[in-house]
């Protein structure tokens, strides 16, 4: 096996490079679709929780908008760098409490830590921060920091987006270069594109670059690209909640239904069902979203706010968190 295999064999499983291991692929073939039903078991109240469970929609989306988006890039350390540690020292539901009640404190002292550092807890700020996060980790497959350490590699991860996240904010933000809302919509965007390379293709084709140089060239290039056109040609207002959807569709379909039904299929009509089942659920959510807020009483100025906030932050996460940190738990029990 080559250095640039091996590199690839560590990455994160939910984006190993191009497909399911064999033994994985006979796993969810066996077990799908049931194990991602009895995820929804999880997930929807999560979700529900997440969305609406602080006081009603705008309440909630007021209070717990800000923490939950600092949070997010520590549950990709536990669950893409630490693979589900410290909970994996512990039994069951014990492990994914672990995890959880370090995530929760983490997301409250970067919440605190953003506000000292800005004065404000912007979730723009932390938004990017996040997909800075995602694309050293998934796009950049943790390079140069992967596989130097068991732990502190995610910390100096995490460290690393955490500046450069802070430092792109101050530059452009707080100086009047770039409006907060545009801001966040473009890091929205770039992890739109991130979900589908890396989450939904799983890689390809990138994985298939054999140097490591010309493969995360390529492959940040193509990332940043997609980025980018899909920003100068879309309506602006429609970015944010758009791309949201698109993010969560991608880890509903191919994280907790590991692309069932589509690995029932040769992988070139597999790919393509996937981007189909992620672009109608992506248009689902896009339309029922905003009718729900309205339905609640959401302020019409917060509509498009909620609605980013329950697929970006609170469905992404609860599906993040049910399959990388509790590791399906309890479906997954023996």
């Amino acid at each position: 096996m080559t250095s640039s295999e091996q590199l690839a064999d560590d990455r994160p499983a939910v984006c190993k490079p191009d497909a399911l291991t064999p033994v994985a692929l006979a796993d969810a073939r066996r077990n799908q679709p049931r194990r991602g039903l009895l995820g929804l078991a999880f997930v929807l109240p999560v979700t529900a929780l997440l969305a609406a469970g602080a006081g009603g929609p705008a309440t909630t989306l007021e209070a717990l908008g800000p923490p939950v988006t600092f949070a997010l890039p520590i549950v990709a350390m536990i669950a893409f760098w630490w693979e589900d540690w410290p909970g994996s020292l512990l039994r069951g539901g014990w492990s994914g409490l672990s995890d959880t009640a370090l995530v929760v404190a983490g997301g409250a002292a970067l919440t605190l830590l953003a506000r000292a550092v800005t004065g404000t807890a912007s979730v723009p700020l932390a938004a990017g921060i996040f997909t800075l996060m995602l694309q050293l980790t998934l796009v950049g497959e943790g390079w140069p920091l992967r596989g130097r350490g068991s732990r502190w590699p995610g910390v100096a991860a995490l460290a690393v987006c955490w500046i450069a996240g802070l430092a792109l904010y101050l530059a452009l933000v707080r100086t009047g270069l770039v409006p907060a809302e545009d801001y966040g919509a473009w890091f929205a965007v770039l992890g739109a594109w991130q979900m589908v390379w890396y989450v939904a293709l799983r890689g390809w084709p990138f994985a298939r670059i054999r140097r490591r140089a010309v493969r995360l060239a390529t492959a940040h290039g193509a990332v940043l690209a997609c980025a980018w056109t899909t920003y100068a040609v879309a309506p602006p207002d429609r970015l944010p909640p758009v791309a949201g959807a698109a993010i969560a569709s991608a880890l509903v379909v191919a994280m907790l239904f590991e692309a069932w039904p589509a690995i029932r299929l040769t992988p070139l009509p597999g790919r393509s069902l996937v981007l189909v089942l992620v672009a109608l659920l992506t248009v689902a959510l896009s339309a029922a979203l905003p009718l729900v807020a309205r339905w609640a009483g959401v302020p019409e100025r917060l509509v498009t706010g909620w609605t980013t906030h329950t697929t970006l932050n609170a469905l992404s996460l609860a599906v993040i968190l049910h399959v990388a940190v509790w590791r399906r738990w309890p479906a997954s029990a023996p």
